[in-house]
This record gives structure tokens, C-alpha cells and sequence, in this order.
């Protein structure tokens, strides 16, 4: 038994499947775009640019999200924070679904860009805060599997409206209009269903108990720490432990991101945080049907590969949730990423020579999957993990939402500039410029980023202030 005493495992799993509900929104509201952009496109004649912006919309509402998430969590404290993200979900969904145009279509994705933001700081962050040491990657791993489900249901969702979009006759018009001849607005509209479910179990979670504790609310603090061990003594020994954390510190949380050893643990997490965007992730989630389509596959036959991208992309986190743990997180890094530049380069080689040779675009699919794979194993289960402990209590939610706007930054330019890359810069020469992308990244995890794996938030947070 380590000095945080045992923990009541059970309910630690139960908040960390709640809050990563939060992820199955990201993800599905991050994915179903790429199964709308054809139809929105034709519907109101968009040019390039204006695809761009259609893709690239909700990724605004996700900046300003992030830059605001940890103020407001902060402020609010994890819980209520979450319950705001949940709201502007079901308000995203709807007025997705129900649009009048163009421009309100924008402003409904703006908002549920807003809570993508949110989510994408808050969630991992109270997950990290209520998980012990020993467990806490795997338990902010399954923010990212929630992420990759909602991927794949997006994906499914897509898939079974389009496939049926012909044929299926529905009993009025509005069904008929909103889940055949603009479907689109069905495919928007169906996360409104998840969006429910997490406003509602939300409720049912305690506060952040390091939350609590840094606004001085020591009583609260203790009875969740009771719930969240086994013992009176393991939840004293947790409870004094982040309270002397906190000792001393009587600046406020902006003058505390300006001690050296902070400063470089935000400005580090940014640099990952940004640079994992530039390796080509979001380019094949937000595009996919349109990259298999120029490859030659057929509407159906594009859509039918992104499923599996979506499939393969949850399978993999489910074994990453099993071995953040026992693997690491840096080792995880350097052979995902390794693997991602090999795959990289082959699909440019195939949109460079597979068309002259013959090749079967199945090929280029297998490469995709393999790609996929090696992402969702490395960089796509350890971002937010990272990003979750590297900063200590007082200034974490601040710091991670600077790291969090970093990595949003990234996302909205690959969003809105990918489909001019793909036309300036010919699909090869995107992808390769994926693949050095990936370079500057593995040097900052192998030389200036420290492994985390089974130290306490307050053992990083020491690990920084005495850099």
C-alpha cells in the first residue's frame, strides 16, 4: 500500500466513466462533420474556402472553449462546469438540426465548438484529480476511448443515414427531410440523444476534491476523499497530502505560472499539445471520405472506410487504457510515433506512384489503418493524460487550458487549411509534411518531457518547481 492508502476502486471507475462521457461528444461532434460536408457543400454552393470554414467553425467555438474552461472551472469548479458543456451540446445538436442557413448552421457548430473546448480540459482534469497514482493513466484513458467511440458512433450514424438515405421512407416530412434528402441535418441532430444522458448523470458525481481544497472548502473536501478510500486513515493521508501541496503558495494562479519551472511545464505542454495536431490526425478524421474518394473508392465504399478508421481508432485505445500504465508513456510515444512516420510516408508514395503502378486503393486503406493505430496508441492516449498531471493543483485548470488552446489552434488550421493543402501541396505532399511534422515532437518527449507513470500530481508538481 502506498502512502495514498487503498482506494475504493469501483467509484473512482463509475466518475471516471461519467465525466468521460464528456469525450463521447467530443468525439462525435469532432467526426460527424466529415460525413456532412459533400451535401452542406452542394446545398449552399461553398466555395473551398467556405468548406474550410464549415469544417473549421466549431474548432473557433473550440478555442474559445478551452480559453475560458479553466478560468470558469476554476471558478465554477469541475462539476457545474461540465453541466454548462452539456448545455451548449444539446443546444449545438438542435439548432444543427433545425437550421434556417448557412450562417446559422455556423453558429450552432460555434457552440457546440464551445463545448468540445470545455470538455476537452474539464473532463481529463477531474478524472486526474479523483484517480489515484498508481491507476490514473488508465483512468484518463478512458476519456480517450469515450473519444474514439463517439468517433465511431459518428462514423456509424453517417454510414446507416447515408445507406439508407434512397430508400428509407419516413412516416412525416420533417423526418423524411432531415434523414434523407437533407440529411445532413439528421447526422448533426442525433448527438442531442448522448447529450441528454451526460446532462443528467452529471448530477450524480461529487465536486473535484483538490477543487475543493484550493477554494478552502477542507469539510467537502474530506467527505469526498471518504468516498473516494477505503479508510478514514487513506483518505486523512490523501487529504493532508494536497492540502501541504498547497502550503506557502499565496500567489495568485497567473503569477504562479511565471515561476521558471511552471512556465516551462506550459510552454512544454503547449509544444506537444500543438504539434500533435500538425501529424495529420484531424486531416484523416474531419476528411476521410473525401482523401478515399480521390483515391477512387466509391460514396458508400469512402464512407465504409471510415467506419473502419473509426473502428480500428477505438479498438487500439482500449488496449492503450490497459497498458498507459504498465507500458508508460513515453515508450508508448516513441514507438507510435516511429511507426506513424513510416506509415505517413507511404501513403504520400502511394498518391505519388499507386495510380501509375496499378495499385489497389485497398492498399492505401491499409496503410490508413495502420496509421491509425499507431496515433491512437501514442499521441492520441497520452495527450491528455500528460496534460492532465504535468501541472500542479492551484494553476491547473489556468495552465491547461493554455495548453488546451494550443492544441485547438492547431486543430482549427489543420481543419481549415487541409483542403488547400490537399489541392496546393497534391495529397503527397501533405502527407509528407505530416511526416516531419512528427520529428520536432518525438524530440521534445524524449529530451524534455518527464515520465509520469505512477507518481502522485504533487511528485510532478515537485519535479517542476525544482527544475
Amino acid at each position: 500500500m502506498t502512502m495514498e492508502g487503498k482506494s475504493n476502486i469501483a467509484y473512482v471507475i463509475f466518475l471516471s466513466l461519467v465525466a468521460a462521457l464528456g469525450g463521447i461528444l467530443f468525439g462525435y461532434d469532432t467526426a460527424v462533420i466529415s460525413g456532412t460536408t459533400a451535401d452542406v457543400t452542394l446545398q449552399f454552393g461553398l466555395s473551398e474556402m467556405s468548406k474550410g470554414w464549415y469544417v473549421g467553425c466549431a474548432l473557433v467555438g473550440s478555442i474559445i472553449g478551452v480559453a475560458v474552461a479553466g478560468v470558469m472551472s476554476d471558478w465554477l469548479g469541475r462539476k457545474l462546469t461540465l453541466l454548462i458543456a452539456a448545455v451548449l451540446f444539446s443546444v449545438s445538436a438542435i439548432g444543427c438540426c433545425l437550421c434556417a442557413g448557412f450562417n446559422d448552421l455556423v453558429i450552432y457548430r460555434i457552440i457546440g465548438g464551445l463545448g468540445i473546448g470545455i470538455v476537452s480540459i474539464v473532463s481529463p482534469m477531474y478524472i486526474s484529480e479523483i484517480s489515484p497514482a498508481r491507476i490514473r493513466g488508465t483512468m484518463v484513458s478512458l476519456y480517450q476511448l469515450a473519444v474514439t467511440m463517439g468517433l465511431l458512433l459518428a462514423y456509424l450514424v453517417n454510414y446507416v443515414i447515408l445507406s439508407n438515405s434512397d430508400t428509407a421512407v419516413y412516416g412525416s416530412a420533417f423526418l423524411q427531410k432531415i434523414m434523407s434528402s437533407e440529411m445532413w441535418r439528421g447526422m448533426l441532430g442525433s448527438e442531442s440523444i448522448v447529450t441528454v444522458l451526460f446532462f443528467v448523470i452529471a448530477f450524480f458525481i461529487p465536486e473535484s476534491p483538490r477543487w475543493l481544497i484550493v477554494r478552502g472548502r477542507d469539510d467537502a473536501a474530506m467527505r469526498v476523499f471518504r468516498r473516494l478510500k477505503t479508510t478514514a486513515d487513506g483518505a486523512t493521508a490523501e487529504f493532508l497530502l494536497t492540502k501541504s501541496s498547497l502550503d506557502g503558495e499565496t500567489k495568485s494562479e497567473w503569477k504562479a505560472l511565471l515561476e521558471p519551472g511552471i512556465r516551462k511545464a506550459v510552454l512544454l505542454g503547449s509544444a506537444i499539445a500543438i504539434l500533435g495536431q500538425f501529424m495529420g490526425v484531424n486531416a484523416v478524421l474531419y476528411y476521410g471520405p473525401d482523401i478515399f474518394a480521390d483515391a477512387g473508392l466509391a460514396s458508400r465504399d469512402s464512407s465504409l472506410s471510415t467506419v473502419l478508421v473509426g473502428l480500428v481508432n477505438m479498438l487500439t485505445t482500449v488496449l492503450a487504457v490497459f497498458i498507459i500504465d504498465k507500458v508508460g508513456r513515453k515508450k508508448l510515444i516513441y514507438f507510435g510515433v516511429s511507426s506513424m512516420i513510416v506509415c505517413l510516408v507511404l501513403i504520400g508514395l502511394y498518391f505519388l506512384f499507386g495510380a501509375t503502378l496499378g495499385i489497389s486503393p485497398v492498399f492505401l486503406l491499409v496503410f490508413f489503418l495502420l496509421y491509425i493505430f499507431s496515433q491512437a496508441i501514442s499521441i492520441s492516449a497520452v495527450v491528455f493524460v500528460l496534460l492532465s498531471e504535468m501541472y500542479p493543483n492551484r494553476v491547473r485548470g489556468i495552465a491547461m487550458s493554455i495548453a488546451g488552446l494550443a492544441l485547438w489552434v492547431g486543430t482549427y488550421l489543420i481543419g481549415q487549411f487541409t483542403p488547400w493543402c490537399m489541392s496546393h501541396l497534391t495529397p503527397a505532399g501533405t502527407f509528407f509534411l505530416f511526416a516531419v511534422m512528427c520529428l520536432p515532437y518525438m524530440y521534445i518527449m524524449r529530451f524534455k518531457i518527464p515520465e509520469t507513470t505512477g507518481k502522485t500530481l504533487e511528485e510532478i508538481e515537485q519535479y517542476w518547481k525544482t527544475r
